[in-house]
């Protein structure tokens, strides 16, 4: 069965060479403030979007072009710490928009968030420290100076529910809101399969060994760079240890006795919502 987890709709389709100035009409911008996008609440649904032209002296530094979808062309700019968004007008993290603002507006915010991140971090070379600038053909970063392509980092992780029979084995960080417990995740490691990784990360947070892993799906997760794989497995023998370090504690749970799980918009309460409905 396909899944549908959150940031499921691709954000755009960067088409390349980048339009020539569009008109007016045919623009629109999402404007990142810190690590907070600007969004207008009412009327309801919000919405991310804003109109060219921009009101004056909001924006600052170069703009990125985003992409295309369906007739308009997307920009993404930052807006100083401390200026005053228009009116109607306030900054929100990105992942505080679920429910907010419609799904692709979501997608567009957290893509617009990531590629300013990613201009911000390259725009010196690694290699040799001149100036870097856009590529006109694709999306990434060429050296001034030695012509050196950098590409927008992407961190691989697993996320992984682990069942019992009808139990499931969910645990909390210290970082975990009061109460919340969670689906086991970590990093990919260099020279690991995506398997190995999710064994590796079991065995070293909660102690125990599973086996029958299966891909669930996967998320974009651009805070600022994660692609999360999702895997569902079962439990095959051993004691929950927690590390006490990333993780705090960690229980088996029923249908009837979920502790508080993360908010719906995430490959996380998606993993838990098919367990809930038996779909894995």
């Amino acid at each position: 069965m396909e899944h549908r987890p959150f940031y499921a709709v691709r954000p755009l389709l960067p088409v390349y060479p980048e339009p020539e100035e569009p008109a007016p009409a045919r623009k629109r911008w999402v404007l990142v403030q810190g690590s907070s996008v600007l969004f207008q609440s009412d009327p309801a649904p919000g919405t991310v979007l804003m109109p060219d032209p921009l009101p004056a002296g909001l924006a600052c530094g170069a703009p990125a072009y985003l992409g295309t979808r369906d007739d308009l062309v997307y920009y993404a700019a930052e807006v100083p710490d401390g200026a005053a968004p228009p009116g109607g007008w306030q900054p929100s993290p990105v992942r505080e928009l679920s429910g907010k603002v419609p799904d692709g507006d979501m997608a567009v915010a957290s893509y617009a968030v990531r590629i300013l991140d990613f201009d911000r971090s390259t725009a010196f070379c690694g290699r040799c420290g001149a100036r870097t600038r856009p590529l006109t053909t694709e999306r990434a970063r060429i050296c001034t100076a030695c012509s050196r392509i950098t590409y927008p980092r992407i961190s691989p992780a697993i996320i992984v529910l682990i069942k019992s029979g009808e139990e499931v084995l969910l645990a909390r960080s210290p970082a975990s809101p009061p109460g919340a417990f969670s689906v086991i995740a970590g990093f990919n490691e260099p020279g690991e399969n995506l398997e190995q990784t999710v064994h590796r990360e079991v065995g070293e947070e909660v102690g125990v060994a599973v086996q029958n892993l299966r891909y669930f799906g996967s998320e974009p997760w651009p805070f600022p760079d994660s692609l999360m794989i999702g895997f569902v497995a079962d439990y095959a023998g051993g004691e929950i240890r927690v590390d006490g370090r990333e993780i705090e504690d960690a229980r088996w749970f029923t249908r009837d006795t979920l502790p508080p799980v993360p908010r719906r918009a995430s490959i996380t309460r998606a993993l838990i919502e098919a367990w809930i409905r038996r779909e894995v």
